[in-house]
């Protein structure tokens, strides 16, 4: 006899496969930004806007299925990549800033 699955359990393992997917792309997006260490700030930024948009509209989905911790995994994961990009933009802002040319003691007469 086979046993076929419920509506239910069709989509419950439809909706596991959809996050399988996203997290498929944050991995291969994690991937470039490993491979993109040197590029310009702009790249790396861009890339990691993508992996907090990917995580938090994961976040989202999960927090209305009932597929566990992977709503708070998402989260987490999320706020640690605006984490990354907020110290991004100070190092950014602090290795743009012009420095100032010591000047030198003037030396004082003998």
């Amino acid at each position: 006899m086979v046993e076929k699955l419920t509506p239910n359990q069709v989509r419950q393992i439809e909706l596991i496969q959809g996050f399988i997917r996203n997290v498929d792309h944050v991995k291969k997006l994690v991937g470039e930004l490993e491979g993109n260490r040197a590029a310009r700030p702009v790249i790396i930024n861009n890339i990691c806007g993508a992996i907090a948009r990917e995580l938090s509209q994961m976040r989202q989905r999960a927090l209305s299925a009932n597929v566990g911790t992977l709503a708070d995994t998402a989260g987490a994961l999320a706020e640690g990549v605006n984490s990354l990009m907020i110290q991004l933009d100070q190092s950014l802002k602090a290795a743009s800033q012009i420095e100032k040319p010591d000047t030198p003691l003037e030396s004082k007469p003998s």
